[in-house]
């Protein structure tokens, strides 16, 4: 758990954020026999919604 907290901070998530959506995404998978959704919750993953995302620094 906290490597994954450190790589959520390290890809400039708020940990919070980043582990409530996975915590919710993973259950709906259940009965998936393709793990391929896996890399969408990965922390440098593209699709990832906002609210995942911290505010970039000007």
């Amino acid at each position: 758990m906290y490597s994954l907290a450190e790589s959520a901070k390290a890809n400039n998530l708020k940990p919070y954020n980043y582990f409530k959506h996975i915590l919710e995404e993973i259950p709906k998978h259940q009965d998936d026999k393709n793990l391929g959704f896996l890399d969408s919750l990965l922390p440098w993953s593209a699709d990832l919604p906002a609210d995942c995302l911290k505010a970039k620094k000007s």
